[in-house]
């Protein structure tokens, strides 16, 4: 029996910002971090490119990228998963137009 290295890759969970390239979406993902003088949790925020090759993700939507090989110049993730989808905003925006058209 061959026993196989399996590598641990990182994962991570973001916000998609963009969606307009073919294929590929930014993410940005929030981790905090505790100073080590100071002791206080500081928030960092960091954009990555990742692939998406169904172009099924879109703004706003909330999603688990993997670590992968180089796909391009800057893209090294994955989008594994659609955590939560957002709610498109031109149905939002509707229904609020729709109710504040009534005359009293």
């Amino acid at each position: 029996m061959e026993l196989k290295k399996v590598a641990h890759k990182r994962k991570m969970t973001g916000i998609v910002l963009k969606d307009k390239m073919d294929k590929t979406v930014v993410v940005e993902v929030e981790k905090f971090h505790k100073h080590p003088k100071y002791h206080k949790y500081i928030k960092t925020k960091k954009r990555y490119k990742a692939h998406d090759e169904q172009n099924r993700c879109s703004i706003g939507d909330k999603v688990l990228i993997v670590e992968a090989r180089p796909l391009s110049k800057d893209k090294r993730w994955l989008v594994k998963d659609i955590i939560r989808r957002e709610e498109p905003v031109a149905a939002i925006q509707e229904e609020v137009v729709s109710d504040d058209t009534r005359e009293n």
